[in-house]
């Protein structure tokens, strides 16, 4: 005899968040209707589902170009900041000598340092990615570089040992011991990304670069669209969550087999 579904993990962990949102979602459509507010203050679901249906096509056009600037920036943020991790990890005067300036640039508000980007760099879209980068760089080199120093003292004594080389000793030790940490990086640094691109339009968008979400939430907010701005919203809000998912799910197929944070635990 089958389990009831409320015994189910995976359809709790579905059908919770969703129940509460569609609670959420029904009070606004209920609160807006009762004291009559006008859409262009606060507008209904339903106000904001029938403009996500009529700018679909602007709207998604939009979403292609913040995509593009996100996945863009990201996938350069894992790069560099992977590289700048096993650089650190060959000496401890490299990492004390240059990991400070990599908390240089998650400290600096890219919002101050945005328009200079802009000025120096003549394509929009790199300037947007080089704003991007900034931003979701520092979790890939922060995670992946404390992955990298976190090796058993003992597996590390015995690699030492056998004297095996450095290049052997990256691979078959710091490298697997450091996943766990870089795929936690990964979750962090992919919404940062989608921020940081988001962050960077509204700067660029401001001197009249018309592309991505957030030049629509600009635009929309000019000419008192609301509805249509609460839809850019949600379609980022969407993104984020996705790119999240996307990270979790990567995660889980490359450490279920072996490590405890993706193992399932048998009741």
């Amino acid at each position: 005899m089958k389990a009831p579904l409320i015994h189910n993990e995976r359809f709790v962990q579905i059908a919770a968040p969703l129940l509460v949102g569609v609670l959420v979602l029904l009070v606004w459509q209920l609160t807006v209707m009762a004291f009559d507010v006008p859409k262009y203050l606060v507008p209904s679901p339903v106000d904001i589902g029938q403009s996500l249906v009529s700018d679909f096509p602007s709207l998604f056009n939009a979403l292609l170009m913040t995509l593009k600037v996100t996945l863009l920036a990201f996938a350069i943020a894992v790069i560099v900041g992977v590289a700048a991790s096993l650089l650190f990890v060959q000496s401890k005067w490299i990492e004390i000598s240059l990991f400070p300036y990599a908390v240089l640039m998650q400290v600096t508000p890219v919002v101050a340092i945005a328009p200079l980007i802009i000025i120096w760099v003549n394509d929009t879209t790199w300037a947007l990615t080089v704003c991007a980068v900034i931003v979701a760089i520092f979790p890939i080199i922060s995670n992946t570089t404390l992955g990298l120093r976190s090796v058993d003292p003992n597996l590390l004594s015995m690699f030492r040992m056998y004297r095996t080389s450095r290049w052997q000793e990256l691979v078959r030790l710091r490298i697997p011991s450091a996943l766990p940490y870089f795929f936690g990086g990964l979750r962090i640094s992919s919404g940062l990304a989608l921020i940081g691109a988001v962050v960077a339009e509204f700067v660029a968008g401001t001197g009249g670069a018309r592309a991505g979400l957030a030049y629509m939430i600009l635009q929309s907010g000019y000419n008192l669209q609301i509805p249509r701005m609460f839809a850019a919203l949600i379609l980022i809000t969407v993104t984020g969550i996705l790119l999240f998912a996307l990270m979790v799910w990567m995660s889980d197929r490359a450490l279920r087999n072996w490590h405890e944070s993706a193992l399932k635990v048998e009741h």
